[in-house]
């Protein structure tokens, strides 16, 4: 393989950038997730040391009626290595939660489309570039192992529970703050 690119070699996040990566689970949390679910999924897995539900907010893209989402940091993920212990997850976008089993693409099939998938996004084009100037499908398909990709299959399992909307009580509150500023600031 060859040398690891700029973006192969960045850190894993902590602090604010791990907080940043996070805040689409608070907007889902505050019952807002329709704003951000065309973009970011919450994705439920079970952790695979402490058997409990986790919750990551991930981007994905919808390509020929499958969803996909590319680790950044490959296999290295948390969310990646809890679905390698228990691949049954929910996922949550804006059309609702849904029980899947997440499994990496790894056919030179599924591979193709998931290269045609990334040269049509130009979000995805720009990662891809990052990896190797202008890949082809034969270059790509040579270098497939430094890819996550993961895609997800309809669940006949039980999945964990999806993410709830428990801080909507929030909103009334921030409302009533709200009038009463304004009246406030009115007199």
């Amino acid at each position: 393989m060859s040398k690891k690119t700029r973006f192969e070699s960045l850190p894993y996040p902590t602090g604010l950038i791990k907080w940043l990566y996070k805040s689409p689970i608070l907007l889902y949390r505050l019952g807002l997730g329709f704003l951000v679910g065309r973009l970011f999924m919450v994705m439920t897995t079970i952790g695979r040391m402490s058997g409990q539900p986790r919750h990551t907010a991930i981007e994905y893209h919808e390509f020929k009626g499958r969803k996909y989402v590319l680790s950044g940091w490959g296999t290295r993920s948390d969310w990646y290595r809890n679905i390698e212990s228990n691949p049954h997850v929910t996922i949550q976008t804006w059309r609702g939660p849904e029980s899947v089993r997440a499994r990496r693409t790894t056919s030179e099939g599924e591979m193709a489309e998931a290269f045609e998938f990334a040269m049509s996004n130009p979000t995805m084009r720009m990662v891809m570039k990052s990896v190797g100037s202008d890949l082809t499908l034969e270059q790509f398909l040579a270098q497939k192992e430094r890819f996550t990709f993961v895609t997800f299959d309809p669940a006949d399992l039980p999945t964990p529970e999806p993410l709830k909307a428990d801080l909507w009580w929030v909103w009334p509150i921030f409302l009533a703050l709200m009038v009463v500023s304004v009246v406030w600031l009115i007199k």
